[in-house]
Protein backbone atom coordinates (compact mmCIF):
# COMPACT_ATOMS: atom_id res chain seq x y z
CA UNK A 1 0.00 0.00 0.00
CA UNK A 2 1.84 3.29 -1.24
CA UNK A 3 -0.33 5.49 1.58
CA UNK A 4 -3.74 6.08 2.74
CA UNK A 5 -4.97 9.86 2.52
CA UNK A 6 -7.12 9.54 5.27
CA UNK A 7 -6.44 8.25 9.11
CA UNK A 8 -9.50 6.47 9.11
CA UNK A 9 -9.33 2.91 6.64
CA UNK A 10 -12.28 3.18 4.74
CA UNK A 11 -12.88 -1.04 3.29
CA UNK A 12 -14.68 -1.76 -0.02
CA UNK A 13 -16.92 -4.78 -0.09
CA UNK A 14 -17.97 -6.87 -2.59
CA UNK A 15 -20.58 -8.96 -2.11
CA UNK A 16 -20.74 -12.93 -2.61
CA UNK A 17 -22.10 -13.80 -6.56
CA UNK A 18 -25.11 -15.42 -5.06
CA UNK A 19 -26.29 -11.93 -3.22
CA UNK A 20 -25.47 -9.94 -6.59
CA UNK A 21 -26.76 -12.22 -8.67
CA UNK A 22 -30.81 -12.09 -6.42
CA UNK A 23 -33.46 -10.51 -8.32
CA UNK A 24 -33.90 -6.75 -6.70
CA UNK A 25 -36.48 -6.77 -3.96
CA UNK A 26 -34.24 -10.23 -2.63
CA UNK A 27 -30.44 -8.32 -3.08
CA UNK A 28 -31.54 -5.58 -0.89
CA UNK A 29 -33.28 -7.28 1.64
CA UNK A 30 -29.85 -9.50 1.66
CA UNK A 31 -28.08 -6.09 1.62
CA UNK A 32 -29.62 -4.62 4.15
CA UNK A 33 -29.21 -7.68 6.51
CA UNK A 34 -25.41 -8.29 5.42
CA UNK A 35 -25.27 -4.10 6.12
CA UNK A 36 -26.77 -4.67 9.63
CA UNK A 37 -24.74 -7.92 10.57
CA UNK A 38 -21.75 -5.99 10.00
CA UNK A 39 -22.18 -3.46 11.96
CA UNK A 40 -23.24 -5.82 14.91
CA UNK A 41 -20.03 -7.52 13.99
CA UNK A 42 -17.88 -4.07 14.98
CA UNK A 43 -19.93 -3.49 18.20
CA UNK A 44 -19.02 -7.04 19.59
CA UNK A 45 -15.56 -6.41 19.06
CA UNK A 46 -15.46 -2.66 20.67
CA UNK A 47 -15.14 -1.43 16.87
CA UNK A 48 -16.37 2.36 15.94
CA UNK A 49 -17.07 2.02 12.22
CA UNK A 50 -19.85 3.20 9.45
CA UNK A 51 -21.51 1.78 6.38
CA UNK A 52 -22.53 3.26 3.14
CA UNK A 53 -24.42 1.15 1.02
CA UNK A 54 -24.69 1.18 -2.41
CA UNK A 55 -26.20 -1.02 -4.91
CA UNK A 56 -23.42 -3.62 -6.13
CA UNK A 57 -20.78 -2.10 -3.27
CA UNK A 58 -20.61 -1.51 0.33
CA UNK A 59 -18.28 0.45 2.35
CA UNK A 60 -17.37 0.81 5.50
CA UNK A 61 -14.97 3.29 7.24
CA UNK A 62 -12.80 2.64 10.93
CA UNK A 63 -9.98 4.51 13.18
CA UNK A 64 -9.36 0.90 13.71
CA UNK A 65 -7.48 -1.40 11.83
CA UNK A 66 -8.89 -4.62 13.56
CA UNK A 67 -11.97 -4.22 10.97
CA UNK A 68 -10.31 -5.87 8.96
CA UNK A 69 -9.90 -9.35 11.00
CA UNK A 70 -14.13 -8.66 11.30
CA UNK A 71 -15.33 -8.04 7.79
CA UNK A 72 -13.73 -11.34 6.67
CA UNK A 73 -15.70 -13.49 8.97
CA UNK A 74 -18.88 -11.22 8.15
CA UNK A 75 -21.03 -14.17 6.20
CA UNK A 76 -22.11 -13.14 2.31
CA UNK A 77 -19.01 -11.05 1.28
CA UNK A 78 -16.80 -12.28 -1.23
CA UNK A 79 -13.47 -9.84 -0.93
CA UNK A 80 -12.66 -6.93 0.20
CA UNK A 81 -10.08 -4.14 -0.55
CA UNK A 82 -8.73 -1.04 1.81
CA UNK A 83 -8.79 2.24 -0.32
CA UNK A 84 -5.80 3.59 -0.30
CA UNK A 85 -7.34 6.97 -1.56
CA UNK A 86 -10.30 8.59 -3.65
CA UNK A 87 -10.57 11.33 -6.49
CA UNK A 88 -13.42 12.57 -8.97
CA UNK A 89 -14.19 10.68 -12.05
CA UNK A 90 -12.47 12.84 -14.59
CA UNK A 91 -9.10 10.97 -17.06
CA UNK A 92 -6.88 13.61 -16.25
CA UNK A 93 -7.82 13.58 -12.25
CA UNK A 94 -7.47 9.63 -11.97
CA UNK A 95 -4.29 9.82 -14.01
CA UNK A 96 -2.75 13.02 -11.89
CA UNK A 97 -3.63 10.93 -8.58
CA UNK A 98 -2.41 7.64 -10.05
CA UNK A 99 1.00 8.91 -10.79
CA UNK A 100 0.99 10.08 -7.48
CA UNK A 101 0.38 7.07 -5.53
CA UNK A 102 2.41 4.84 -7.89
CA UNK A 103 5.23 6.33 -9.32
CA UNK A 104 7.87 5.08 -6.40
CA UNK A 105 6.20 2.00 -6.22
CA UNK A 106 6.59 0.27 -9.35
CA UNK A 107 9.91 2.31 -10.27
CA UNK A 108 12.05 -0.52 -11.65
CA UNK A 109 9.51 -3.16 -11.25
CA UNK A 110 6.65 -4.71 -13.65
CA UNK A 111 3.61 -3.18 -13.38
CA UNK A 112 -0.23 -3.87 -14.64
CA UNK A 113 -3.26 -1.33 -14.47
CA UNK A 114 -6.75 -2.84 -13.96
CA UNK A 115 -9.53 -0.52 -14.11
CA UNK A 116 -13.47 -1.19 -14.06
CA UNK A 117 -15.39 1.34 -14.77
CA UNK A 118 -19.52 1.57 -13.81
CA UNK A 119 -22.06 4.61 -14.93
CA UNK A 120 -21.93 7.29 -17.14
CA UNK A 121 -17.96 8.27 -18.25
CA UNK A 122 -16.52 9.85 -21.26
CA UNK A 123 -13.67 7.59 -21.15
CA UNK A 124 -13.60 3.64 -20.96
CA UNK A 125 -11.66 1.53 -18.53
CA UNK A 126 -9.00 1.21 -21.46
CA UNK A 127 -8.72 4.54 -21.55
CA UNK A 128 -8.09 4.67 -17.84
CA UNK A 129 -5.59 1.52 -18.14
CA UNK A 130 -3.60 3.52 -21.35
CA UNK A 131 -3.36 6.79 -19.96
CA UNK A 132 -2.45 5.64 -16.31
CA UNK A 133 -0.05 3.17 -17.47
CA UNK A 134 1.93 5.53 -19.91
CA UNK A 135 2.36 8.11 -17.24
CA UNK A 136 4.26 5.16 -14.55
CA UNK A 137 5.43 3.51 -17.59
CA UNK A 138 9.20 5.80 -17.63
CA UNK A 139 11.54 3.92 -15.37
CA UNK A 140 9.10 0.72 -14.59
CA UNK A 141 7.96 -1.96 -17.33
CA UNK A 142 4.47 -2.93 -17.96
CA UNK A 143 3.37 -6.14 -17.89
CA UNK A 144 -0.46 -7.47 -17.63
CA UNK A 145 0.27 -11.16 -17.40
CA UNK A 146 2.30 -11.66 -13.86
CA UNK A 147 3.51 -8.41 -12.73
CA UNK A 148 4.87 -7.32 -9.26
CA UNK A 149 2.65 -4.83 -9.06
CA UNK A 150 -1.13 -4.24 -9.64
CA UNK A 151 -2.61 -0.61 -9.70
CA UNK A 152 -6.45 -1.60 -9.11
CA UNK A 153 -8.60 1.51 -9.77
CA UNK A 154 -12.96 1.22 -9.71
CA UNK A 155 -15.03 4.28 -11.23
CA UNK A 156 -18.32 4.23 -9.82
CA UNK A 157 -20.43 7.23 -11.39
CA UNK A 158 -18.73 10.48 -9.58
CA UNK A 159 -16.32 8.49 -7.63
CA UNK A 160 -12.85 6.77 -8.01
CA UNK A 161 -11.21 4.38 -5.71
CA UNK A 162 -7.49 3.35 -5.89
CA UNK A 163 -7.39 0.39 -3.65
CA UNK A 164 -5.31 -2.39 -2.48
CA UNK A 165 -5.47 -6.48 -3.24
CA UNK A 166 -8.31 -8.15 -2.44
CA UNK A 167 -8.79 -10.15 0.48
CA UNK A 168 -11.05 -13.33 0.15
CA UNK A 169 -14.00 -13.14 2.54
CA UNK A 170 -16.37 -15.73 4.23
CA UNK A 171 -18.35 -16.12 1.24
CA UNK A 172 -21.70 -17.54 1.39
CA UNK A 173 -24.93 -15.61 2.20
CA UNK A 174 -25.71 -13.09 5.14
CA UNK A 175 -26.63 -14.79 8.30
CA UNK A 176 -30.32 -14.79 9.07
CA UNK A 177 -31.51 -14.60 5.48
CA UNK A 178 -32.59 -18.34 5.30
CA UNK A 179 -34.37 -18.95 8.54
CA UNK A 180 -33.43 -20.76 11.85
CA UNK A 181 -32.74 -24.30 12.36
CA UNK A 182 -31.13 -26.55 15.36
CA UNK A 183 -27.78 -27.86 15.14
CA UNK A 184 -27.47 -30.95 16.78
CA UNK A 185 -23.65 -30.46 18.37
CA UNK A 186 -21.23 -32.81 20.26
CA UNK A 187 -18.21 -30.57 20.53
CA UNK A 188 -15.74 -32.37 18.47
CA UNK A 189 -14.48 -31.55 14.53
CA UNK A 190 -17.75 -32.87 12.91
CA UNK A 191 -20.33 -30.92 14.28
CA UNK A 192 -18.54 -27.45 15.05
CA UNK A 193 -17.99 -27.48 10.84
CA UNK A 194 -21.57 -28.82 10.08
CA UNK A 195 -22.50 -25.70 12.19
CA UNK A 196 -20.52 -23.59 10.26
CA UNK A 197 -21.69 -24.39 7.29
CA UNK A 198 -24.91 -23.69 8.02
CA UNK A 199 -24.23 -20.40 9.14
CA UNK A 200 -22.39 -19.95 5.70
CA UNK A 201 -25.45 -21.09 4.04
CA UNK A 202 -27.37 -18.05 6.06
CA UNK A 203 -28.75 -19.94 8.51
CA UNK A 204 -29.44 -18.94 12.06
CA UNK A 205 -28.74 -21.17 14.62
CA UNK A 206 -29.81 -22.59 17.86
CA UNK A 207 -27.42 -25.26 19.48
CA UNK A 208 -28.75 -28.46 20.88
CA UNK A 209 -25.80 -30.35 23.39
CA UNK A 210 -26.98 -33.91 24.61
CA UNK A 211 -24.50 -34.49 27.60
CA UNK A 212 -23.42 -37.67 28.02
CA UNK A 213 -20.28 -36.92 29.99
CA UNK A 214 -20.71 -34.32 32.78
CA UNK A 215 -20.02 -31.16 33.57
CA UNK A 216 -16.79 -31.08 32.40
CA UNK A 217 -18.00 -32.49 28.57
CA UNK A 218 -20.22 -29.81 28.97
CA UNK A 219 -17.61 -26.84 29.43
CA UNK A 220 -15.59 -27.73 26.57
CA UNK A 221 -18.68 -27.90 24.46
CA UNK A 222 -19.88 -24.86 25.50
CA UNK A 223 -16.29 -23.44 24.47
CA UNK A 224 -16.59 -24.63 21.13
CA UNK A 225 -19.99 -23.72 20.38
CA UNK A 226 -18.69 -20.12 22.17
CA UNK A 227 -16.32 -19.80 19.10
CA UNK A 228 -18.82 -20.22 16.47
CA UNK A 229 -21.33 -17.47 18.25
CA UNK A 230 -18.83 -14.85 19.35
CA UNK A 231 -16.62 -15.13 16.00
CA UNK A 232 -18.52 -16.13 13.24
CA UNK A 233 -22.98 -15.39 14.11
CA UNK A 234 -22.51 -11.58 13.54
CA UNK A 235 -26.01 -10.57 13.55
CA UNK A 236 -27.56 -13.25 15.72
CA UNK A 237 -28.01 -14.23 19.41
CA UNK A 238 -27.15 -18.07 19.52
CA UNK A 239 -28.52 -20.09 22.19
CA UNK A 240 -26.74 -23.57 23.39
CA UNK A 241 -29.87 -25.54 24.92
CA UNK A 242 -28.05 -28.28 26.99
CA UNK A 243 -29.87 -31.69 27.38
CA UNK A 244 -28.77 -33.90 30.11
CA UNK A 245 -28.90 -37.08 28.75
CA UNK A 246 -27.72 -39.78 30.95
CA UNK A 247 -31.14 -40.59 32.52
CA UNK A 248 -32.67 -41.57 28.76
CA UNK A 249 -29.84 -43.62 28.11
CA UNK A 250 -30.28 -45.58 31.29
CA UNK A 251 -33.70 -46.05 29.65
CA UNK A 252 -32.98 -46.99 26.72
CA UNK A 253 -29.88 -49.52 27.02
CA UNK A 254 -32.87 -51.18 29.43
CA UNK A 255 -34.95 -51.49 26.38
CA UNK A 256 -32.82 -52.14 22.98
CA UNK A 257 -30.78 -54.90 21.71
CA UNK A 258 -27.04 -53.83 22.23
CA UNK A 259 -26.48 -53.70 18.41
CA UNK A 260 -28.85 -50.89 18.08
CA UNK A 261 -27.86 -48.45 20.80
CA UNK A 262 -25.69 -46.10 18.11
CA UNK A 263 -28.94 -46.07 15.94
CA UNK A 264 -31.41 -45.70 18.84
CA UNK A 265 -29.13 -42.94 20.34
CA UNK A 266 -29.00 -40.87 17.47
CA UNK A 267 -32.97 -41.15 16.77
CA UNK A 268 -33.79 -40.14 20.35
CA UNK A 269 -31.27 -37.14 20.01
CA UNK A 270 -33.49 -36.12 17.13
CA UNK A 271 -36.40 -36.61 19.08
CA UNK A 272 -34.79 -33.45 21.21
CA UNK A 273 -33.94 -31.13 18.85
CA UNK A 274 -37.13 -31.44 17.04
CA UNK A 275 -38.33 -31.04 20.28
CA UNK A 276 -36.31 -27.76 21.01
CA UNK A 277 -36.58 -26.98 17.19
CA UNK A 278 -40.64 -26.59 18.09
CA UNK A 279 -40.02 -24.50 21.25
CA UNK A 280 -37.83 -22.29 19.23
CA UNK A 281 -39.34 -21.64 15.84
CA UNK A 282 -36.66 -23.53 13.70
CA UNK A 283 -37.76 -25.60 10.42
CA UNK A 284 -34.52 -27.72 10.22
CA UNK A 285 -32.08 -29.72 12.08
CA UNK A 286 -28.41 -29.85 10.93
CA UNK A 287 -25.84 -32.52 11.89
CA UNK A 288 -22.50 -33.29 11.11
CA UNK A 289 -22.74 -36.83 10.03
CA UNK A 290 -20.40 -37.87 7.08
CA UNK A 291 -21.82 -40.95 5.04
CA UNK A 292 -19.58 -43.92 5.91
CA UNK A 293 -17.90 -42.25 8.17
CA UNK A 294 -18.68 -44.37 11.40
CA UNK A 295 -21.45 -47.00 11.94
CA UNK A 296 -24.25 -45.51 12.09
CA UNK A 297 -23.94 -43.09 9.39
CA UNK A 298 -24.33 -45.95 6.67
CA UNK A 299 -27.39 -45.00 4.00
CA UNK A 300 -29.44 -47.50 5.69
CA UNK A 301 -28.81 -46.25 8.96
CA UNK A 302 -29.33 -42.74 8.40
CA UNK A 303 -32.29 -43.82 6.41
CA UNK A 304 -33.55 -45.17 9.78
CA UNK A 305 -32.44 -42.68 12.08
CA UNK A 306 -34.40 -39.80 9.56
CA UNK A 307 -37.49 -42.16 9.69
CA UNK A 308 -38.34 -40.52 13.47
CA UNK A 309 -37.87 -37.05 12.86
CA UNK A 310 -40.93 -34.63 11.51
CA UNK A 311 -38.37 -32.07 9.74
CA UNK A 312 -35.71 -32.16 7.57
CA UNK A 313 -32.11 -33.02 8.57
CA UNK A 314 -29.55 -31.08 6.83
CA UNK A 315 -26.08 -32.44 6.49
CA UNK A 316 -23.55 -30.38 5.43
CA UNK A 317 -20.62 -32.92 5.71
CA UNK A 318 -22.15 -35.52 3.72
CA UNK A 319 -19.31 -35.60 1.10
CA UNK A 320 -16.59 -34.79 3.67
CA UNK A 321 -13.82 -36.99 4.51
CA UNK A 322 -12.13 -36.94 8.03
CA UNK A 323 -9.59 -34.83 6.33
CA UNK A 324 -11.04 -32.23 4.92
CA UNK A 325 -13.42 -31.41 8.28
CA UNK A 326 -10.52 -31.16 10.38
CA UNK A 327 -8.72 -29.00 8.15
CA UNK A 328 -12.03 -26.63 8.09
CA UNK A 329 -12.03 -26.67 11.82
CA UNK A 330 -8.68 -25.45 11.91
CA UNK A 331 -9.66 -22.57 9.72
CA UNK A 332 -12.64 -21.45 11.79
CA UNK A 333 -11.06 -21.86 14.81
CA UNK A 334 -12.75 -24.95 16.68
CA UNK A 335 -9.83 -27.37 16.21
CA UNK A 336 -7.31 -26.96 19.56
CA UNK A 337 -11.35 -26.90 21.49
CA UNK A 338 -12.64 -29.73 19.37
CA UNK A 339 -9.64 -31.94 19.60
CA UNK A 340 -9.66 -31.99 23.13
CA UNK A 341 -13.07 -33.69 22.78
CA UNK A 342 -14.30 -36.70 23.76
CA UNK A 343 -16.12 -38.93 21.50
CA UNK A 344 -19.04 -39.69 24.34
CA UNK A 345 -21.57 -40.51 22.06
CA UNK A 346 -20.03 -43.31 20.73
CA UNK A 347 -21.10 -46.30 22.46
CA UNK A 348 -20.69 -48.75 19.94
CA UNK A 349 -21.44 -52.43 20.84
CA UNK A 350 -18.93 -55.23 19.49
CA UNK A 351 -21.38 -55.90 16.43
CA UNK A 352 -23.36 -52.55 15.77
CA UNK A 353 -25.91 -53.05 13.26
CA UNK A 354 -24.88 -51.12 9.73
CA UNK A 355 -28.18 -51.53 7.90
CA UNK A 356 -30.90 -50.86 9.86
CA UNK A 357 -34.48 -50.98 9.15
CA UNK A 358 -36.82 -47.94 10.25
CA UNK A 359 -39.53 -50.48 11.21
CA UNK A 360 -37.10 -52.72 12.98
CA UNK A 361 -36.12 -49.52 15.00
CA UNK A 362 -39.31 -48.81 15.60
CA UNK A 363 -40.50 -51.92 17.12
CA UNK A 364 -36.73 -52.27 19.26
CA UNK A 365 -37.78 -48.49 21.09
CA UNK A 366 -41.52 -49.23 21.77
CA UNK A 367 -40.36 -50.00 25.40
CA UNK A 368 -38.75 -46.73 25.64
CA UNK A 369 -40.34 -44.46 28.09
CA UNK A 370 -40.58 -41.35 26.10
CA UNK A 371 -41.34 -39.40 29.11
CA UNK A 372 -38.01 -39.56 30.46
CA UNK A 373 -36.65 -37.68 27.21
CA UNK A 374 -39.64 -35.18 26.94
CA UNK A 375 -38.36 -34.40 30.98
CA UNK A 376 -35.11 -33.82 30.30
CA UNK A 377 -35.78 -31.18 26.66
CA UNK A 378 -38.23 -29.75 29.35
CA UNK A 379 -35.60 -29.39 32.21
CA UNK A 380 -33.31 -27.85 29.37
CA UNK A 381 -30.31 -25.66 30.69
CA UNK A 382 -30.36 -22.44 28.28
CA UNK A 383 -26.83 -20.27 27.72
CA UNK A 384 -27.34 -17.08 25.99
CA UNK A 385 -23.28 -17.81 23.93
CA UNK A 386 -22.82 -14.14 23.30
CA UNK A 387 -23.44 -12.84 26.49
CA UNK A 388 -21.39 -15.92 28.05
CA UNK A 389 -18.38 -15.18 30.34
CA UNK A 390 -16.52 -18.33 29.83
CA UNK A 391 -14.76 -16.68 33.36
CA UNK A 392 -17.57 -18.21 35.60
CA UNK A 393 -17.53 -21.93 34.21
CA UNK A 394 -13.46 -21.97 33.78
CA UNK A 395 -12.42 -20.02 37.20
CA UNK A 396 -11.94 -16.76 38.06
CA UNK A 397 -8.82 -17.31 39.57
CA UNK A 398 -7.10 -18.77 36.44
CA UNK A 399 -7.42 -15.44 34.88
CA UNK A 400 -5.41 -12.24 35.24
CA UNK A 401 -5.84 -8.34 33.91
CA UNK A 402 -2.70 -7.23 34.05
CA UNK A 403 1.28 -8.26 33.42
CA UNK A 404 3.37 -8.35 36.57
CA UNK A 405 6.70 -6.66 36.02
CA UNK A 406 9.03 -10.09 36.81
CA UNK A 407 6.32 -12.55 35.21
CA UNK A 408 7.30 -14.25 32.31
CA UNK A 409 4.60 -14.19 29.46
CA UNK A 410 3.88 -17.12 26.92
CA UNK A 411 2.23 -16.92 23.94
CA UNK A 412 0.41 -20.61 22.86
CA UNK A 413 -0.56 -19.71 19.29
CA UNK A 414 1.01 -20.77 16.07
CA UNK A 415 4.23 -19.44 14.52
CA UNK A 416 2.59 -17.04 12.02
CA UNK A 417 0.72 -15.53 14.71
CA UNK A 418 3.19 -15.05 16.94
CA UNK A 419 5.33 -13.29 13.97
CA UNK A 420 2.63 -10.97 13.29
CA UNK A 421 1.70 -9.90 16.74
CA UNK A 422 3.36 -10.96 20.23
CA UNK A 423 3.94 -9.33 23.92
CA UNK A 424 7.06 -7.81 23.80
CA UNK A 425 9.69 -10.29 24.67
CA UNK A 426 7.24 -13.15 24.90
CA UNK A 427 8.51 -16.61 24.76
CA UNK A 428 7.10 -18.78 22.18
CA UNK A 429 5.94 -22.12 22.57
CA UNK A 430 2.82 -23.93 21.24
CA UNK A 431 -0.24 -25.33 23.27
CA UNK A 432 0.14 -28.73 22.44
CA UNK A 433 4.18 -28.13 22.96
CA UNK A 434 4.00 -26.15 26.00
CA UNK A 435 1.10 -28.91 27.49
CA UNK A 436 3.75 -31.90 27.16
CA UNK A 437 6.66 -29.61 28.66
CA UNK A 438 5.52 -27.15 30.93
CA UNK A 439 7.28 -28.94 33.51
CA UNK A 440 10.43 -27.91 32.67
CA UNK A 441 9.61 -24.45 34.15
CA UNK A 442 11.06 -22.42 36.43
CA UNK A 443 8.69 -23.01 39.61
CA UNK A 444 10.00 -19.63 41.08
CA UNK A 445 8.50 -17.39 38.40
CA UNK A 446 5.69 -15.91 37.79
CA UNK A 447 3.73 -17.42 34.49
CA UNK A 448 1.44 -15.08 32.08
CA UNK A 449 0.28 -17.01 29.14
CA UNK A 450 -1.97 -15.99 26.09
CA UNK A 451 -3.98 -17.88 23.42
CA UNK A 452 -6.51 -16.40 21.20
CA UNK A 453 -9.51 -15.79 23.13
CA UNK A 454 -8.26 -16.98 26.82
CA UNK A 455 -9.22 -20.03 27.13
CA UNK A 456 -7.15 -22.44 25.76
CA UNK A 457 -4.37 -21.33 28.53
CA UNK A 458 -6.70 -21.00 31.29
CA UNK A 459 -7.11 -24.57 31.05
CA UNK A 460 -3.18 -25.10 30.64
CA UNK A 461 -2.58 -22.49 33.83
CA UNK A 462 -5.29 -24.94 35.83
CA UNK A 463 -3.15 -27.94 35.19
CA UNK A 464 0.48 -26.01 35.89
CA UNK A 465 -1.35 -24.19 39.02
CA UNK A 466 -2.63 -28.15 40.13
CA UNK A 467 1.47 -28.90 39.81
CA UNK A 468 2.49 -25.71 42.13
CA UNK A 469 3.11 -23.12 39.31
CA UNK A 470 1.96 -19.95 39.72
CA UNK A 471 0.44 -19.52 36.04
CA UNK A 472 -2.47 -17.17 34.75
CA UNK A 473 -4.24 -16.72 31.92
CA UNK A 474 -4.15 -13.72 30.44
CA UNK A 475 -8.03 -12.43 30.11
CA UNK A 476 -9.35 -11.76 26.69
CA UNK A 477 -6.40 -13.85 24.78
CA UNK A 478 -5.13 -11.37 22.16
CA UNK A 479 -7.40 -8.73 21.99
CA UNK A 480 -7.48 -8.66 25.72
CA UNK A 481 -3.64 -8.02 26.38
CA UNK A 482 -3.25 -5.77 23.07
CA UNK A 483 -5.83 -3.31 24.82
CA UNK A 484 -3.82 -3.73 27.89
CA UNK A 485 -0.92 -2.94 26.11
CA UNK A 486 -2.39 0.60 24.36
CA UNK A 487 -3.69 1.65 27.57
CA UNK A 488 -0.28 1.68 29.29
CA UNK A 489 1.44 3.02 26.58
CA UNK A 490 -1.33 5.61 26.93
CA UNK A 491 -0.80 6.29 30.68
CA UNK A 492 3.00 6.28 30.08
CA UNK A 493 2.77 8.83 27.57
CA UNK A 494 0.45 10.71 29.79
Amino acid sequence: MPYRDSESLEVLIRLAGEVSTKARPTRSRFQRRLERNLLDACRAHGLRCQTTRQWSRLFVRSPEEAVLDVVGRVFGISSYSVIESRCDASLPAIVELGTKLYADVVRGRSFAVRARRSGRHDFSSHDVQVELGAALNPGATVDLSSPDVEVRVEIRDDDVYFFGTPVRGAGGLPLGVQGKAVALISGGYDSAVAAWMALRRGVELEYVFCNLGGAAYRRLTLEVVKVLADLWSYGTRPRLHVVEFEAVMDDFRRSVKPSYWQVTLKRLMYLAAGRVAAATGADAIVTGEAVGQVSSQTLANLRAIDAVSSLPVLRPLAGFDKEEIIDRAREIGTYDLSSRVREYCAIVPERPVTAARPEVVDAQEREIDRTVLERAVDDRQVFELRGLDMTQLVGSHLFVSDVPEDAVVIDSRDAASYLEWHWPGALHREYEELTGAFRKLDRDRTYVLYCGEGILTAHLAERMQGRGYEAYSFRGGVRGLRRYQKARASAGSG
